[in-house]
C-alpha cells in the first residue's frame, strides 16, 4: 500500500467514526460551516468522494438522493475511493483536479484528504465528539493547503484565518489556518 493509500484510510476511518457517532436527532444540528447542518456536511463529503471517483472512472458523479442513508452512502463512497487509490494502475491514472492534471493518487492525497480531514473536525465539533485528528494527516494537509492560502478563501471555500495563540498545537494551527475557531 502506498503512503497516500494508508493516509486516506486513516482520514476516512476518522470520518467514519464520527458519522457512526451521529445520533438520529443530531442530523439537523448546525456545524462550524455555518450554512450547513450535520446532514449537509456529511452529504458534502460524500459528494466530494463521488466527484473525485468520477474523474478516474469517467462519467458523472452519482448525485446524492435527499433521502439516502448517509452512513451507507459514506461507507460506499469512501470504500470505492480506498479501492481505487490502493490499485496501482488506477492510482497512477492522470485526472484533472483543482491543481490541474495530476495522478489520481495525488488528488486523493491532497484535496480529498484535506477536505475530509477538516470536515471530520467540523462533524466532531457539531456532535460533541472527539475532535482529535490524525497528526500525520494534519501535517500533510497543512503542507498542501499552505501555498493555496488566497485561493481557498474565495466564496464557498474556507473562512478567513483565525489567529493562533503562540502555544497552539499543530492541529489547532492547521484548523485556525482553515478558518476554524478551536
Amino acid at each position: 500500500m502506498s503512503e497516500v493509500s494508508v493516509r486516506y484510510g486513516s482520514v476516512a476511518n476518522g470520518f467514519t467514526a464520527r458519522v457512526l457517532d451521529v445520533a438520529p436527532d443530531q442530523w439537523s444540528l448546525t456545524t462550524p460551516c455555518s450554512e450547513w447542518t450535520v446532514r449537509d456536511l456529511v452529504a458534502h463529503v460524500i459528494t466530494t468522494q463521488r466527484r473525485v471517483l468520477a474523474t478516474v472512472e469517467g462519467g458523472e458523479a452519482m448525485e446524492l438522493d435527499p433521502d439516502e442513508d448517509l452512513t451507507r452512502a459514506w461507507a460506499a463512497a469512501s470504500g470505492a475511493v480506498m479501492d481505487a487509490v490502493a490499485d496501482p494502475e488506477t492510482a497512477s491514472k492522470t485526472v484533472s483536479g483543482m491543481a490541474g492534471e495530476q495522478p489520481f493518487e495525488s488528488l486523493v492525497g491532497r484535496l480529498v484528504c484535506a477536505d475530509t480531514l477538516v470536515h471530520t473536525w467540523d462533524l466532531a465539533r457539531a456532535i460533541g465528539r472527539d475532535e482529535a485528528l490524525d497528526p500525520d494527516a494534519v501535517a500533510h494537509c497543512a503542507e498542501f493547503l499552505g501555498p493555496l492560502d488566497e485561493a481557498i478563501r474565495r466564496p464557498g471555500g474556507f473562512a478567513e484565518k483565525v489567529e493562533s495563540p503562540s502555544d497552539a498545537d499543530e492541529q489547532s494551527r492547521f484548523l485556525n489556518f482553515c478558518g476554524r475557531a478551536v
